[in-house]
C-alpha cells in the first residue's frame, strides 16, 4: 500500500503495514518518520536510502529550532538554544529576569502621542518570539498583544517586548512533557476577555486543546467583531474553539485511523453554555452574526460537547489577560509548561526515528 497524503495537513502521509502505522512528516529535503514499529521504520529508511542520497541523523533530538527528549515514558520538547539567541542578538542575554511576561494591568494602544521606535528591529523580534509559542503556550498571550502594532510601533511597545525578553532571559529553559499513558481524548479549553483594547473595545479570544493530557494546539487573538457583553465574547470564543476542535478531530482520525470520539470544550461563563445548547434562548444572541452559531450545530451533532468549568480550572484563562505573579505561576503550571532538566537532553529512547 502507498502513502496517503493527509488532507488536513498536506506535509504529513500515512501507511499501513499490517497492524502497524508510519507516518512521515516532510518539510523541505527534511524528513520525520515514526510509527508503532522500529522495524518498519528502519526498514523504510533503508529503502530510501537505496533511491535518495540521504543522511540518517538518527533519534531526533533537533528539529526547526525545537530540542526533543525522548525516554522510555515520554516527549519533552522545548526552544532553550533558540530562546538564547533572540535574547543575545537583541542584547538581553545578561539582563535582569522577571517573573511575568506582561505586568498585569497592561493595556497596550496605539498611541499616537509617544515618539515611534525603529519598526524593522521591532517586527524582527515579534517575528522571533511569535516562533517561540511553538513550545510557550505562557507567553502566547503577550506576545499576540504586541504583535498588533507592528506597523507603527511606539515607546510603550518596546518596553511591553523588553518586559517580554526579561521573562524569557528567566524561562529559557522551559517547555512541554508528553507523557507515553494516558486517556486518548480530546479536551478544550476556551475563555475569553471582554472589551480589553482600547482602540476598538474588541475581546480576546483564548483556546488550549489537549490530547492524553498534553496540550497539543492553542491560540491567543483578538475576536474579529465586538462583543455587547461577556457571554457573547465567551460564545464567539467557544466557536472559534470548536471550529479547532472538529479541525483537531478529523487531523487525529486521518493520521491515527481511530475513530474520534466527540470533542469536549470546558468554558466558564454559565450564560454561553446556554446559548450554545438552548437554540431559543434569542434574547442575548439574536444581533450575534450567524458564523458564530456554528458551535450550536456542532453540539447537535454530538461533534462537541459543553462542560462548565470553575473560573481557577480554567486553563485558557492565561491566554486572554496579562495575569499577576502567583496567579501566572499558578495558571502556567497549570497548562503544563515547566522548567525541563538539562539531563532530559541525554535521555534517549527507541519510538521515534528522524
Amino acid at each position: 500500500m502507498k502513502f496517503q497524503r493527509c488532507s488536513k495537513e498536506q506535509s504529513v502521509y500515512r501507511k499501513t503495514c499490517g497492524k502497524h502505522l508510519l507516518i512521515l512528516a516532510v518539510y523541505v529535503d527534511d524528513l520525520l518518520i515514526t510509527g508503532t514499529s522500529l522495524s518498519i521504520i528502519n526498514e523504510f529508511k533503508k529503502g530510501m536510502a537505496t533511491k535518495f542520497e540521504m543522511s540518517d541523523l538518527g533519534l531526533l533530538t533537533y528539529y526547526l529550532g525545537i530540542e526533543v527528549s525522548q525516554s522510555d515514558v515520554g516527549i519533552t520538547i522545548k526552544q532553550e538554544s533558540y530562546a538564547q539567541r533572540i535574547l543575545k542578538e537583541t542584547g538581553m542575554l545578561t539582563c535582569n529576569p522577571t517573573q511575568v511576561p506582561m505586568e498585569p494591568g497592561t493595556k497596550l494602544s496605539k498611541a499616537k502621542k509617544e515618539d515611534e521606535i525603529d519598526p524593522t528591529q521591532y517586527r524582527k523580534v515579534v517575528g522571533c518570539l511569535r516562533y517561540l509559542l511553538h513550545t510557550r503556550p505562557d507567553m502566547a498571550y503577550s506576545v499576540g498583544v504586541i504583535s498588533r502594532y507592528m506597523q507603527n510601533p511606539r515607546e510603550s511597545h518596546g518596553v511591553a517586548i523588553k518586559q517580554l525578553l526579561r521573562y524569557l532571559r528567566g524561562t529559557m529553559g522551559y517547555g512541554l512533557r508528553y507523557e507515553k499513558n494516558g486517556l486518548k481524548h480530546l479536551v478544550g479549553y476556551s475563555d475569553s476577555s471582554h472589551n480589553v483594547d482600547p482602540d476598538d473595545g474588541k475581546s480576546t479570544t483564548g483556546h488550549i486543546f489537549y490530547f492524553a493530557s498534553s496540550p497539543i494546539t492553542w491560540c491567543s487573538q483578538k475576536q474579529d467583531t465586538v462583543a455587547l457583553s461577556s457571554c457573547e465574547a465567551e460564545f464567539m470564543a467557544a466557536t472559534a474553539a470548536a471550529c479547532q476542535s472538529i479541525w483537531l478531530q478529523e487531523l487525529l482520525s486521518e493520521v491515527t485511523g481511530w475513530n474520534q470520539e466527540r470533542v469536549t470544550i470546558r468554558i466558564d461563563n454559565k450564560s454561553a453554555i446556554a446559548l450554545t445548547k438552548n437554540p431559543v434562548f434569542h434574547g442575548r444572541s439574536k444581533h450575534i452574526h450567524t458564523r458564530y452559531h456554528f458551535i450550536r450545530e456542532c453540539v447537535e451533532k454530538d461533534q462537541v460537547e459543553v462542560e462548565h468549568v470553575p473560573g481557577e480550572e480554567q486553563k485558557a484563562d492565561i491566554l486572554t489577560k496579562p495575569l499577576a505573579r502567583i496567579k501566572f505561576k499558578e495558571m502556567r503550571s497549570l497548562i503544563g509548561v515547566e522548567d525541563l532538566p538539562k539531563s532530559d537532553s541525554e535521555i534517549r529512547g527507541v519510538n521515534v526515528g528522524h
